[in-house]
């Protein structure tokens, strides 16, 4: 019938369909319903394909599909509004499934860092490990690291992992750095060394750069055209850095951001000795670096107790302060800025308080208090906040409401959060990789569980469920219960026998 119809009647007029096509391209959901009600070639007009095509692709649906890929898009976005809304209700009322990515032989976690689902850890045995949460990888494949001189004495700790899409990184105890490609295999393709202890390392969420500081020293490495790894920079820095990122989406050399106690620097190849912030008697507590902006966390004391403790947001392109939020007599411990919706962050401080900030109105969206020490780790999207603390608690709010959803709680301080919107991964990691009286020697494996450290994985889709969770004998099949199971399906049916 669409074929057929070479001209759509609009009131008094006939206007041709593409022509008529044009005009409803302009209406919402709500209004195509309406007009596909009014006649049968409205209808037909209403539910054109390019119309609920366009309509998916501007609520954020199926962006990499193409008109083609689906017969009804319209049934296409009421299936993608349905399960957005059941995942929306499952984080609400923790409905899922949560599982460990545990590690046997029993070496302490030293650190873990996430991308897309994909996790690396690396731990005290000097392992480095991976598991992909979206298929259930949970093999864990070893990345395999560069053989010391001579291969003697116990390989070294592992100090920082980091990971993205395409590449891996690894920093040791003993300043060596391992560089694996996830598309080749586990042998290492870069190799480098530092003469010192690593205080920092950093890895370009969408590139290949990797940066690395050591003593007073920060290098960044990366591959040139034909792919052999070369040094693109070393800068050399008046004080230990604490904090380093890089900038990502930057064509050209890579661009790097470093704290180093109360100077932030802005290392770029041509303009090397770039500072972007420097007060004495104002050391950075926090920094977070997204495409164009840099944020982080100041800490006043001595003569300057009057100023309250604030966290700065510079503009990357300009190096001017934009603005400064929070008022706060605490440190700021954590802050998230590149994965926060557009004009918001979110930070995390020692007074147990996550406050969200609206940079466009320099003033606290959002703050809620609930944690028992300080906050060490958070993220938010555009109506949740997940948050980890000291003490060892995750809990997440509900950035509107300003209200608590719900919360878990593991022996160690959380150092990682990471969620999409169907998954979360939690790590909580030791402060003390090497505790008092766990083992005899200093190769035996059998470390008490309670001092290793955990990475939780919750699954909130409810299609696919961790092969390592519970057993589907001992998941309820029941829509009510007589009983609370935490809603995460830890719970035999309550039948009456």
């Amino acid at each position: 019938l669409q074929n057929e119809i070479n001209e759509v009647p609009f009131f008094d007029v006939q206007l041709p369909y593409e022509l008529a096509l044009k005009i409803f391209q302009y209406l919402g959901k709500a209004e195509l319903g309406r007009c596909a009600q009014v006649s049968r070639t409205w209808k037909i007009l209403a539910e054109d394909e390019v119309l609920w095509y366009r309509l998916c692709q501007e609520e954020g649906y199926l962006l990499d599909m193409s008109i083609s890929d689906h017969s009804c898009w319209k049934l296409a976005l009421k299936n993608c509004r349905a399960r957005e809304h059941m995942l929306k209700t499952n984080w609400k009322n923790r409905v899922g499934s949560v599982s460990q990515l545990r590690y046997e032989p029993g070496r302490v976690l030293c650190d873990i860092h996430c991308c897309d689902g994909v996790v690396m850890a690396g731990y005290t045995s000097g392992e480095v490990r991976l598991w992909d949460t979206r298929t259930w990888d949970c093999t864990a494949p070893v990345l395999a690291a560069v053989a010391g001189p001579g291969g003697a004495g116990a390989p070294p700790h592992v100090c920082f992992v980091r990971i993205n899409s395409s590449l891996a990184v690894a920093a040791y105890e003993d300043g060596t750095v391992s560089v694996w490609s996830l598309l080749l295999g586990q042998e290492p393709i870069h190799h480098f060394q530092h003469n010192q202890r690593i205080q920092a390392l950093a890895l370009a969420p969408g590139g290949s750069a990797v940066a690395t500081a050591s003593g007073f020293q920060v290098k960044v490495e990366s591959p040139d055209d034909k792919g052999f790894w070369q040094t693109s920079g070393t800068f050399e820095i008046q004080k230990l850095v604490n904090f380093l990122n890089l900038v990502p989406d930057v064509t050209g050399s890579p661009v790097a951001v470093a704290a180093a106690e109360d100077i932030v620097y802005l290392l770029k190849a041509e303009d090397p000795g770039r500072v972007l912030h420097s007060v004495y008697g104002q050391p950075v507590t926090c920094l977070d670096v997204s495409a164009h902006q840099a944020a982080f966390g100041i800490k006043t004391f001595g003569w300057l107790l009057n100023e309250p403790n604030q966290i700065l947001l510079y503009n990357l392109e300009t190096n001017q302060c934009v603005t400064k939020v929070g008022n706060s007599i605490s440190d700021f411990s954590c802050v998230n800025l590149h994965s926060s919706p557009p004009n918001m962050l979110v930070a995390g401080n020692k007074d147990r308080r996550v406050r969200v900030f609206d940079v466009r109105q320099g003033a606290a969206a959002c703050s809620v208090l609930g944690h028992q020490l300080g906050v060490s780790a958070v993220q938010m999207d555009e109506w949740k906040v997940v948050s980890g603390g000291e003490e060892g608690l995750v809990c997440v709010w509900d950035q509107r409401m300003g209200t608590k959803l719900w919360e878990m709680h593991a022996r160690h301080p959380v150092r990682h959060v990471w969620f999409n919107s169907h998954s979360l991964i939690t790590a909580n990691i030791p402060e003390e990789k090497n505790p008092r009286g766990s083992s005899i020697t200093e190769d035996d494996p059998s470390l008490h569980r309670k001092y290793r450290g955990v990475i939780y994985c919750y699954e909130f889709s409810g299609e696919q469920l961790p092969v390592d969770s519970v057993l589907p004998i001992c998941r309820s099949s029941y829509d009510e219960l007589t009983g609370y199971n935490y809603n995460i399906g830890l719970a035999v049916p309550y039948d009456t026998i």
